[in-house]
């Protein structure tokens, strides 16, 4: 992948000495014990019931933890944060002067300390292919580097759904793939949702995936997936001919049939990285 600048994304800042602790009681992932310097974590944080509200990245510098976030959803999440920080002794805030990158080369001019040196940079924790991921004083970057859209087709080549993928409060995190994404920890101590996430794991109910859908047409924004009659799944967004749908694993392997998005003829495809998931 190509040095992209994410400008779809914006960052929070969570300080103070009880930072980790803090983001550790609400968030799937391990903040205390697997967030090490130069990396950084996959994570949600979860409605009561399990479901998705905000996914994000974490890394640690600049003073601070670092939530690499939507940016459409960062002021919903800083009210968030800030309505569960009660008595912590952190502060929170978004960081406008910080910038997000994506595989970030080269060297400025004159200079020998490469941009990806002056910026915080670790692997992304999702999956390897993405390379890796930086956030940096925007004023020290690039200026010309194109903006996010070759990172999202790159995203949806590898079948890696994130964000407006999930909606709201509408998905499971075990149904997400969080689990496969290296996203939520079985091992750590409470936090919201927690229970219903632990049950579902150990009881094996996890029987939805994300799984990419093409076709040859443009595609509706939402919908039924369709095969031999049987639904089989829901469009849960939609990039022209390309899409994400929650499909029941165990109902597409049980129907025969075409499979069909409205009227459309599409082709369902288990991303590489989900390979492993069964109903």
């Amino acid at each position: 992948m190509e040095p992209v600048r994410l400008d779809d994304r914006a960052v929070i800042a969570v300080s103070g000495p009880e930072a980790r602790d803090f983001l550790q009681g609400l968030v799937t992932n391990d903040v205390v014990n697997g967030l090490a310097p130069g990396t950084g974590l996959y994570t949600a944080l979860l409605s009561p019931q399990g479901k998705i509200l905000f996914d994000f990245l974490v890394t640690e510098g600049d003073g601070a933890l670092l939530l690499d976030v939507a940016k459409e959803s960062r002021d919903v999440l800083l009210k968030k944060l800030r309505m569960y920080k009660l008595r912590a002794r952190i502060e929170i805030e978004a960081r406008e002067q910080l910038g997000v990158y994506s595989n970030l080369r080269g060297h400025p001019d004159n200079r020998p300390v490469p941009y990806a040196d002056r910026a915080i940079t670790f692997p992304d924790p999702r999956l390897a292919q993405l390379g890796s991921r930086s956030i940096a004083a925007s004023a020290e970057m690039p200026a010309n580097l194109p903006g996010a859209a070759a990172y999202h087709a790159a995203r949806l080549a590898l079948g890696l759904p994130e964000g407006r993928d999930f909606g709201s409060e509408k998905i499971f995190a075990l149904d997400a793939g969080l689990e496969e994404l290296h996203g939520v920890s079985f091992t750590k101590g409470c936090y919201i949702g927690q229970e219903l996430t632990s049950r579902m794991k150990h009881r094996a109910t996890a029987r939805k995936r994300i799984l990419t859908v093409t076709a040859a047409a443009a595609l509706p924004p939402q919908g039924p997936v369709m095969r031999g009659g049987m639904e089989i799944g829901e469009l849960i967004s939609t990039y022209g001919d390309t899409a994400f749908a929650l499909v029941r694993l165990d109902r597409l392997d049980e129907a025969q049939g075409d499979i069909l998005a409205g009227e459309i003829p599409v082709a369902l495809t288990r991303p590489a990285w989900l390979a492993g998931a069964s109903a």
